[in-house]
């Protein structure tokens, strides 16, 4: 003879096709109990698909807040930094602050001064131990570029002590045929991308910036 708690097992398997995980939590049995009682229960095609629809659900979920976890740990571990007081790694993560994009999984700066970008990569090896493979470099131009492009590419891998193998395809911003007037550029050398993939890098530069700065910005975290 069939338990209450049997019942009730089955009813919520066969109405309203819940999972065995589900069932066992809202009867207050154990998983293995549940399966027992219900293994013999036919869902509908609907119902599968809801369950698989639930499981994919609860796992982006679990995904996420694993992960917002860890971008909080990199965070802490910022903030821990920043009570150092090192010159060098606060100029670094103040830079960041005002010229860096605020990504929540790369460190990705543009910058058109070359002691700005040759400091910012130092600041990058020496507090984060990055190596020439870590960094990604790329060229924004313009038209009046295009003559020294190679040039100026090996330019800014020299002010990084990049080899060839971290450039990426540089950008070549040409002039509208129907503009009247070409504008001056007055950057040499155009600007320089310089990223870092690396939620753990980006993450600590944003925890130390916080701590340095004595406030909160919860939507670096993602």
């Amino acid at each position: 003879m069939k338990t209450a708690a049997q019942i009730r097992a089955r009813q919520l398997r066969s109405i309203d096709g819940r999972s065995v995980k589900e069932i066992a939590k809202l009867v207050g049995v154990s998983q293995s109990s549940v399966s027992i009682w219900v293994r013999d229960v036919a869902i509908k095609d609907y119902q599968r698909q809801a369950l698989v629809d639930r499981a994919r659900v609860a796992r982006n979920r679990a995904r996420s807040a694993h992960f917002l976890a860890r971008r909080q740990t990199f965070q802490e571990e910022g903030r821990i930094l920043a009570r150092r007081g090192d010159p060098m790694h606060a100029a670094g993560c103040m830079l960041y602050w005002a010229e860096g994009s605020k990504s929540r999984n790369a460190v990705q700066f543009v910058n058109s001064d070359p002691a700005m970008v040759a400091f910012f990569g130092r600041f990058l090896r020496t507090h984060f131990e990055i190596p020439d493979e870590g960094f990604r470099v790329a060229c924004n131009l313009f038209a009046d570029h295009a003559g020294r492009q190679r040039a100026i590419e090996h330019f800014w891998l020299d002010t990084l002590s990049l080899p060839p193998s971290c450039l990426r395809k540089s950008t070549v911003n040409v002039y509208s045929k129907y503009s009247k007037k070409k504008r001056l550029n007055r950057l040499p050398y155009g600007t320089i991308r310089v990223c870092v993939h690396s939620t753990s890098v980006v993450q600590s530069i944003y925890g130390s910036i916080q701590e340095y700065g004595g406030f909160e910005r919860p939507e670096w975290l993602g």
